[in-house]
């Protein structure tokens, strides 16, 4: 019988990593060799130093604005959907039968709101909390009570 391969997502907002369990008492390893990261800057590199300015019609006085967008928030919104993009992928390369999903709800969120039906449909488990920092075998046993691993 054909081991049931399930991969195991453990990411935040800006790395990523991917284990693999093929079955009971396997325990887990990395599926794909590389971590996935995003290169984070701090906010005074990314946006300029003022936020920009307008003149008032009719008057000499200029009023500041903020700008619109979070940048942290949009990058952190741009990996989610390239991560969800190679699973998507995988999904259809039949790389996994099953993927349990372990994000924070944010990250959760933007990654669950990107990954194809076929691909939602093998998500067997979702855990919102920041388990970036465990090695396998703690992930393991972490995950062992809520895994069939």
């Amino acid at each position: 019988m054909k081991p049931t391969k399930t991969w195991i997502l453990i990411a935040d907002g800006t790395r990523a990593r991917i284990l693999l369990n093929e079955g009971p008492g396997k325990g887990v390893k990395p599926a794909v060799p590389e971590e996935f990261s995003a290169p984070s800057r701090p906010s005074r590199e990314i946006v300029s130093d003022r936020p920009g300015s307008m003149p008032t019609p009719g008057g000499g006085t200029r009023h500041g604005f903020a700008p619109r967008v979070d940048w942290h928030q949009f990058k952190k919104h741009r990996f989610a959907v390239a991560i969800a993009k190679m699973l998507n992928d995988a999904g259809r390369r039949r790389a996994f039968d099953r993927l349990v999903l372990v994000a924070p709800p944010e990250p959760l969120g933007a990654l669950r709101a990107k990954l194809d039906p076929a691909v939602r449909t093998k998500v067997t488990a979702e855990i919102g909390k920041d388990l970036t920092s465990l090695t396998p075998r703690e992930l393991a046993a972490r995950l062992g009570q809520r895994l069939v691993l």
